[in-house]
């Protein structure tokens, strides 16, 4: 099964509004950070990729696209060895996305922030990825603001515009329809995973 959507937008810029936006247009199942956790076994297969060993047949089985991390991080590999699906980049003004990442997924206590446990590789791996494999890096704003403008640089540069949407995050339905030619749902476009529905969600999973 070929995916048909890879989101090359990072996490924290709209990405689980997104994936359910996709699930409901008729692009789903859609892969995203959280069906990693959902499915721990898939997680020796992203450490693989991290090595440069991907077998994206069967980390993607069963799924049609993919947004957020750990997908994001390796956008060039999965757009090459899906030629055909087309790109949708969400974005968000950096340093608000700087802000909301260090309030939840880069926020000290989080599951990135290393530890033990069978994901201890997988965010070690992320880390190296995302950041040269220093946990500090993830909490400077220079550095990770800069990241921000070079990874949207980068996406926007690698493709044609007709394989390409850039979607900034609030804009609804209407661009992302018109690019992925599709009538425009009567239900609003979803709004999930704010910073606030986020931090209790962890701490939800904290407490059991």
């Amino acid at each position: 099964m070929a995916l048909k959507i890879v989101g090359a937008g990072l996490g924290r810029t709209g990405t689980k509004s997104l994936q359910t936006a996709l699930n409901m247009l008729g692009f789903g199942p859609c892969h995203h950070m959280v069906e990693v956790f959902m499915h721990p076994e898939t997680v020796p297969l992203w450490i693989d990729a991290a090595a440069g060993k991907a077998n994206w047949d069967a980390i993607f089985g069963g799924y049609h696209s993919v947004v957020d991390y750990p997908g994001a991080a390796y956008w060039r590999e999965i757009t090459s060895y899906y030629p055909d699906a087309k790109v949708v980049l969400s974005i968000r003004d950096a340093d608000e996305w700087f802000d909301s990442t260090q309030a939840t997924i880069f926020a000290p206590g989080s599951m990135s922030a290393g530890g033990e446990g069978p994901f201890a590789a997988f965010f070690d791996s992320f880390v190296n990825r995302v950041a040269g494999g220093s946990r500090e890096r993830l909490h400077d704003r220079a550095f990770m603001t800069d990241y921000f403008h070079r990874h949207t640089d980068e996406v926007v540069a690698a493709f044609p515009k007709e394989r390409l949407l850039v979607y900034r995050a609030g804009e609804g339905w209407d661009p992302l329809c018109a690019f992925l030619g599709v009538a425009v749902p009567k239900e609003p476009y979803p709004s999930e995973n704010s910073r606030a529905e986020f931090i209790k969600r962890v701490a939800e999973r904290s407490a059991h």
